[in-house]
């Protein structure tokens, strides 16, 4: 009996299940004619149905088909004109994936015929059927029992971010069963929540879940992306990452992770692809978006739309200047937070997405529809600032609802911490919560993201270890990712039996973290820092889906130290409201108290003067952070009070002796934490204090905490 297909509608866009049977809708515009590809699931390389969709309205192909069911497997074919030189590449032949797919089943099977066009014929469409060798979308159940779970709704100035691998955090903890390793489940177990709670982390930042494809290339060289900055569908979780199946079951996988997250007061916020797809180049696959509607989804260069422009570096640039486009990707926002209960996004090469013409605009259709946003506007909005394009590298300029990765943030503290020259206005600027970037627009130090490493680059203990990157596992001879020049290199490159090389490099990384705690603005820790986790020296782990990238939790004593140092550290930061203010230092006294709210000064007790912020020779200073001028207010309209703070920072090599104003305080300052050994645990007013080479010491006073 031929398959029955009702009219539908053609919103909401995707297969949306009903009860009694699924909606598809797809938006083709130029297209003549979609089909509707039905699969077995338990036979996904076979088409056992195909029908053509009976309407179209604005643009979109839709069918009701009332004997479909959740688990369906189903793709499409778009028929209309091959004609690369005027942006059109369809191709009937070719099986494509429903932009919004809840859920993909199976990967990309490079040797099938996935290419539109005859390899050194690009202008002549392949005929062959690529159906066996592509991922299937899934229709998804969307009931899931959330249990009542609430977002922990974090404050920005009271969060602490962990960026963090799914698979390579849990893959190899020996308290996770074996078969969750590496997977959502594993990410949401007790002993991995534990892991974060005994942090002090407040929010994780998973790398990319949204379904991405391993680069033909990458294949082709026995590798894998691990990171997962390939996307090839917004909606869809990656199946890798589900310990149950790819039949919808990563969708609840993904749900469950989030709830037992919440649970323990943990916001979760993914780093989402929208500047580019997996389909690469003009000579690259046709997977979903090139097949359906090339000339709406990719920006491509006006006067030869044969080929697209990239601000990436990937081969393709999504075109969020258009309307569908911008739908596409608030959909898929709303989707994640209404239906995933995700709380906040970090935006990869997020200028891409604000050009509206070559260069990027702080006044774009993406930024205006971001700020309408009822739902969007509300969640952590995390950009990363720049793109390889010209006029690209946007720090400071993004618009008020943004938090920004701050790399200058980053470079400050890896050059102040190595010992460099005329460091230290930056140095302030950057411990102080960026005023020059963030102060002049509205925003506060929360605009902030500092971050000290990341994902992309060394390890805080390669960081400290490396001088020169090691990517030749990655088979491009050593010529991939770049050369990290504000990294440290003591003479001993790589693993070492110098005990006091490896106490400095230890006490560096110390240094690094506390620093990095210790300052105005959101810190981020890379995961893996607070356990010593090396990459071997390789800054560009990308294609690593192995022991290079994977976390180690076999812990020695040094990584044990480590990761108690951490926890104190952040605990610290947690405990005075001081270290996390959420509105930019005035320099002046407030709220009728004598002092200044921050006060500089040099070793020997005095303020800084203008003239010594850029004097090359300062490596060593002190500030006193007022914990009664926190420009909080109680409920019942007091001000918080928190203790008085001294933070002593040498980055010089030899030790420094430092002499504390008898004004900064009545009683003895007691140590909080520091980097070094040796140092005495309370200190009086007026009294002198050796701080050791290369290390941060933080005294608090006394006052009733009251926030």
């Amino acid at each position: 009996m031929p398959l029955q297909v009702h009219p539908g509608r053609p919103s909401p866009l995707g297969a949306t299940w009903d009860g009694q049977g699924v909606n598809f809708a797809l938006f083709a515009e130029h297209a003549t004619a979609v089909e509707l590809c039905l699969y077995d699931a338990r036979d996904p390389d076979e088409e056992y149905e195909r029908v053509p969709l009976p309407e179209v309205t604005r643009h979109v192909w839709h069918g009701y088909v009332p004997t479909v069911r959740p688990g369906q497997l189903y793709g499409y074919r778009v028929h209309g004109p091959y004609q690369p030189e005027h942006g059109f590449r369809f191709n009937p032949a070719k099986l494509l994936i429903d932009p919004y797919a809840r859920a993909l089943a199976g990967q990309v099977d490079w040797s099938q015929p996935v290419f539109a066009y005859r390899f050194g014929e690009e202008h002549t469409p392949d005929d062959r059927d690529s159906g066996s060798g592509m991922p299937k979308g899934v229709v998804v159940e969307p009931y899931f029992d959330w249990e009542g779970d609430r977002a922990p709704r974090t404050p920005w100035h009271r969060s602490v971010i962990y960026e963090v691998h799914t698979r390579g955090f849990t893959i190899n903890h020996p308290g996770v069963p074996e078969e969750q390793r590496g997977t959502f489940a594993a990410l949401g177990s007790e002993v991995i929540i534990d892991h974060l709670k005994q942090l002090g982390v407040t929010a994780v930042e998973l790398l990319p879940v949204h379904a991405f494809l391993d680069d033909h290339y990458l294949v082709e060289k026995g590798l894998r992306n691990y990171w997962g900055y390939n996307t090839i569908n917004f909606f869809s979780p990656d199946a890798r990452y589900s310990s149950r199946g790819d039949r919808g079951e990563q969708v609840a996988e993904f749900k469950a992770m989030v709830r037992a997250l919440h649970r323990a007061g943990i916001e979760v916020i993914v780093d989402v692809v929208y500047n580019h797809t997996a389909e690469g180049n003009h000579l690259g696959p046709t997977l979903s978006f090139k097949g359906i509607a090339n000339v709406t989804y990719y920006r491509l260069l006006p006067h030869n739309p044969r080929y697209y422009m990239d601000f990436t570096g990937t081969g393709n640039s999504l075109n969020a200047q258009d309307p569908q486009v911008l739908k596409l990707i608030m959909d898929s926002l709303r989707y994640w937070v209404l239906e995933m209960h995700v709380d906040g996004f970090r935006f990869d090469l997020a200028s891409t997405l604000a050009r509206e013409g070559y260069g990027p605009d702080r006044l774009s259709s993406f930024f205006d529809i971001i700020h309408q946003d009822p739902v969007v506007s509300q969640v952590k909005l995390i950009a990363e600032p720049w793109d390889i394009g010209l006029g690209g590298y946007q720090v400071g300029n993004f618009p008020v609802l943004w938090a920004e990765w701050n790399d200058k943030y980053r470079d400050t503290m890896r050059r102040f911490w190595r010992g460099d020259e005329g460091q230290m206005a930056q140095f302030g600027y950057r411990l102080t919560g960026s005023s020059d970037l963030y102060g002049e627009d509205g925003r506060s130090p929360t605009a902030s993201i500092n971050f000290i490493t990341a994902h992309d680059g060394f390890t805080l203990h390669d960081l400290v270890s490396y001088n020169e990157k090691h990517n030749h596992a990655n088979g491009e001879d050593n010529r991939d990712g770049h050369n990290e020049n504000l990294s440290f290199n003591y003479g001993v490159e790589g693993p070492s039996d110098d005990g006091a090389i490896l106490d400095l490099r230890e006490r560096q990384k110390r240094n690094l973290l506390a620093s990095l705690l210790f300052s105005q603005g959101v810190p981020m820790i890379c995961g893996g820092d607070e356990l010593g986790r090396t990459q071997h020296g390789n800054n560009n782990a990308y294609c690593q889906d192995n022991g290079i990238s994977w976390f180690d939790w076999d812990l020695d004593e040094r990584r044990l130290d480590l990761l108690d140092f951490t926890r104190r550290a952040v605990a610290l930061r947690h405990q005075h409201a001081a270290l996390r203010r959420h509105k930019f230092f005035q320099g002046r006294p407030i709220h009728g108290e004598d002092i200044k709210d921050v006060v500089w000064f040099r070793p020997d007790g005095h303020e800084m003067k203008d003239r010594e912020w850029n004097a090359g020779w300062v490596k060593s200073i002190g500030v006193r952070l007022d914990g009664c001028a926190l420009e909080e207010r109680r409920e019942d309209g007091r001000p918080v009070r928190d203790d008085d703070l001294l933070l002593l920072f040498n980055a010089g090599d030899r030790p420094q002796r430092f002499c504390i104003p008898e004004a900064f305080s009545e009683g003895d300052w007691r140590l909080e934490i520091a980097t070094a050994e040796g140092v005495p645990d309370s200190l009086s007013p007026g009294a002198d204090i050796d701080v050791p080479a290369r290390s941060v010491i933080l005294l608090a006073h006394d006052h009733e905490v009251t926030d």
